[in-house]
């Protein structure tokens, strides 16, 4: 694996003075698939609000490239999130422009130097890389929900991002599609060299994609596992254990 991009250091999430997580300590390397994963209510979705910059944590530090990212201010904070693309649950598209006016809006927000003409053009080859190509001018309400997801994705790819975020990108989806959808993840971490972070509760995509795992845990209320798959599986407190092995376990990704 390549050099740490992202990492934490004693973060405590949650809101207000509601503590969720605590004492979380992580480290998220170059090129990897990084997996959160946790029972429902256990602070996922709250832990990637944090390490995307939407919301400071209660505690501890967030380090971007070495750097304290919550200790910027709030415009080099705007520019270091840059560096990130974030494809949410819902795809986030905006549903009156076309395809190609969602993925454009961040370049003229962020790359204003480039021309129309350049806008499009790179439009054109980010929804070719999530297959999608020929699809720049349709709408959002005139795809499936697995086209939308690949749409929401190219659009979070707009500003070649280093590190990729996935909220329960498998969320609505059939398995087909969710299938698919984890194929590309991984064609992405092999051809752009990007650090992906994923946050899901889905077996067949955590044994598909995963490198390495988080996992929080609702009764402590803090990370009880962290290291490769294989090794969670081997070794991992029984409750990870059993949380792995529910149903199917590997075999439901090998059926999917």
């Amino acid at each position: 694996m390549g050099e740490i991009v992202l990492s934490a250091e004693n973060l405590s999430a949650g809101y207000g003075s509601l503590v969720i997580q605590h004492d979380l300590n992580f480290a998220i390397r170059q090129g990897e698939v990084f997996v959160i994963m946790g029972g429902s209510g256990c602070g996922k979705s709250t832990l990637l609000r944090h390490l995307i910059g939407l919301q400071a944590p209660l505690a501890g530090r967030v380090l971007l490239h070495g750097e304290d990212f919550w200790a910027h201010a709030d415009e080099q904070r705007a520019e270091l999130q840059q560096q990130f693309g974030v494809l949410y649950q819902n795809g986030a598209l905006w549903g009156a422009m076309t395809l190609h006016e969602n993925i454009v809006l961040p370049l003229t927000t962020y790359r204003p130097q480039l021309s129309a003409a350049e806008c499009r053009e790179l439009a054109e080859i980010k929804l070719a890389l999530v297959g999608l190509a020929g699809c720049a001018d349709l709408y959002p309400a005139e795809l499936s929900g697995g086209m939308r997801k690949r749409a929401a994705l190219a659009r979070a790819l707009a500003l070649d991002p280093q590190v990729l975020f996935f909220d329960e990108p498998s969320a609505g989806l059939d398995p087909l599609s969710s299938l698919a959808l984890d194929e590309l993840i991984l064609q992405l971490r092999d051809s752009l060299g990007a650090s992906i972070v994923l946050v899901t509760h889905e077996l067949p995509s955590i044994y598909r994609v995963a490198d390495t795992c988080l996992f929080l845990d609702n009764q402590t209320r803090t990370q009880i596992a962290y290291g490769p798959l294989q090794q969670l599986l081997e070794q991992g407190p029984p409750v990870v254990r059993r949380f792995l092995q529910r149903g199917e376990g590997p075999a439901a990704a090998e059926e999917s």
